[in-house]
């Protein structure tokens, strides 16, 4: 292969390995949770790395002329819908984080770095310079893994951004300068960028940031397919000489790899999508025998792997390699539907850890430096968060993947029993609390995103600023149905990023707190967690409203949340219910507040 050079062979790239996944735990657990969700999105953009693959199989002329060259083009139109759709919506939510006061940004200046580093690429191979293909790829994995750190801060997080498109430009053009392909081809790699980017760039400026869940879901799911095409198509093209490769060993092991975990990463990814968009019920699909099923069809993988890896046909290869991808395909299905709506923040990370390990496979598979050390980087990158979103709930991953219920702390005894009756109030007896405070915290969860109240909810924390009122917002790691969601939604209703805390920044001060104003979140503030320990949320972490001199929590109903227990907060005696909807709610006591101060 053109593309192969023993210098960098597999021992070369697992010490990379090793360094990337070092490097980025020493960056991922920095990152403030604010910018969970910007992490996630340029993860997803820097995964299209995948299109590397499909470009260095890609063939034919201006269109592809076999079967292998259009699966090649194939992988790398979806990875350029990832590309450009990631890097589009990072950037919309980061302006969102902006504040009037923050001074003026020239972006049209990282365009010298930029120009710098591919006209330098650009200039070494034209001059025949040994090795520079390999080691723009390495600069372009140090973007990438400067694109993490970036996204660590606010202060630098659009830094970030531009260096993950400067590392993703930097290793396509090493890849196609490495390649070398005639006009024709050279054209067709084009038209997959472009049609690709166009397909992303529009969907990401379009879609609403209420939708952003189910859009990261999504776009997962094309590198998962991407992983898949580039390995089928990989492995057509080889067959004819395995034999005599003395890697051969490795190259169908990753190969096996990155199909299988490109088939549940596709499937996994299109199911939390249809969940998160409402096309698919939220609750969990609790399939009877559902863990003897994944059992049996992990043994099935696995024995499809072991034929794959002792066939000695193309027929029986290509068989083997269809039928891992339909049983990791239908064991996508099965795990991720057995996964409720309120723990899909885990399932998000997950995932796109399941295409960060995907692309490094497919790395593997191609003895490409650039694909391993990136893929390793965003496995575990989401292996990271993933770990944080379960440590909030005091869960462990197992238990969430398996869609189990329950917390690590949970006692084997009766649940506690709720005594006394709700409270419930009127709209002008929330303006009356509200006015009459000094010092207010707002706890916003699930409920605020689906009644998409953030922006009164904004406008009515810019009147009591403006009125001398302390008014804070409190989120919990887990609220909404993805990492950092609901700063992103306050952010894009103008509610600045200085007042929006985690859990832990301002737990301790309920105690000094006049009124707590809880809109749509349940688990999350559920004393149960704290009092119960035989609940079902015993030790989970949770925002202790009930500490403060009045809560007043805003919901549709007195239901339950997705941990289906009560919430005792809601009997307490300085609770107050302010049943209704949302947004209809928060215009209203918005109006009303408009109204007591004259304006």
């Amino acid at each position: 292969k053109q593309w192969y050079n023993a210098e960098y062979g597999s021992s070369g790239i697992n010490g990379r390995v090793r360094e990337a996944v070092v490097s980025t735990q020493s960056t991922g657990w920095g990152v403030q949770p604010a910018l969970h969700s910007p992490l996630m999105s340029v993860t997803n953009a820097i995964s299209g790395i995948t299109a590397v693959g499909g470009l260095l199989v890609m063939g034919g002329g201006y269109l592809p002329t076999n079967s292998v060259q259009a699966l090649a083009a194939a992988a790398a139109f979806v990875s350029f819908i990832n590309i450009f759709g990631g890097f589009v919506i990072t950037q919309r939510m980061l302006d969102m984080f902006r504040r009037p006061t923050d001074p003026n940004e020239h972006n049209y200046l990282y365009a010298l770095p930029a120009a710098t580093f591919l006209g330098g690429y650009a200039y070494a191979a034209s001059q025949g310079m040994a090795d520079i293909h390999q080691m723009t790829y390495f600069a372009a994995s140090l973007c990438c893994l400067g694109a993490l750190g970036g996204l660590s801060s606010q202060s630098t997080a659009r830094v970030g951004n531009a260096l993950g498109m400067l590392g993703v430009s930097g290793g396509i053009a090493a890849t196609i300068g490495m390649l070398n392909p005639s006009m024709e081809v050279l054209t067709q790699m084009g038209g997959a960028a472009l049609l690709g980017g166009a397909v992303g760039g529009t969907i990401a400026k379009r879609v609403e940031i209420t939708s952003l869940p189910q859009l990261v879901a999504l776009f997962h799911s094309f590198v998962g397919a991407a992983a898949c095409l580039t390995c089928i198509a990989t492995y057509i093209h080889d067959f004819p000489h395995l034999a005599n490769l003395d890697n051969a060993a490795v190259l169908k092991s990753a190969i096996m790899l990155g199909t299988y975990i490109g088939g549940v990463t596709v499937t996994g990814s299109l199911v939390a999508y249809g969940k998160l968009d409402g096309r698919l019920s939220s609750a969990a699909l609790m399939i009877p025998g559902r863990h003897a099923i994944n059992a049996s069809l992990l043994a099935a993988n696995i024995a499809a792997m072991g034929v794959f890896y002792n066939a000695d046909s193309l027929g029986t290869g290509i068989g083997m390699l269809g039928a891992i991808t339909a049983g990791s395909g239908v064991m996508g299905y099965t795990l991720t539907a057995a996964i409720g709506g309120a723990d899909m923040p885990v399932v998000i990370t997950v995932l796109n850890s399941y295409s960060g390990w995907a692309l490094c496979a497919e790395g593997f598979m191609l003895n490409n430096s650039l694909m391993t050390i990136v893929g390793s980087l965003i496995g575990s990158s989401g292996a990271i968060l993933s770990y944080i979103m379960c440590k909030a709930m005091n869960r462990s991953l197992p238990s969430v993947i398996m869609g189990g219920f329950g917390t690590s702390s949970t006692g084997g005894g009766a649940p506690m029993a709720i005594e006394g009756t709700h409270t419930e109030c009127q709209t002008d007896e929330v303006i009356q609390a509200l006015t009459s405070a000094r010092n207010v915290i707002v706890v916003p969860g699930y409920g605020l995103c689906a009644a998409r109240a953030q922006y009164p909810v904004a406008e009515i924390a810019k009147l009591l600023t403006a009125k001398g009122i302390n008014i804070r917002f409190g989120i919990h790691p887990v609220a909404g149905r993805m990492p950092g969601q609901l700063n992103v939604l306050l952010a894009e209703a103008g509610v600045p990023y200085d007042i929006v805390l985690e859990m832990d920044e301002l737990n301790e001060d309920f105690a000094d707190t006049d009124v707590t104003l809880v809109i749509g979140a349940n688990d999350t503030v559920n004393s149960a967690a704290e009092d119960d320990p035989n609940s079902i949320i015993a030790g989970m972490p949770v925002l202790r409203v009930w500490k403060s001199e009045q809560t007043i929590v805003m919901k549709r109903s007195l239901g339950v949340g997705y941990a289906a227990v009560d919430n005792p907060v809601f009997f307490k005696p300085n609770t107050s219910m302010y049943l209704g909807d949302a947004k209809k709610q928060c215009e209203s006591v918005l109006e009303g507040l408009r109204a007591h101060y004259g304006e």
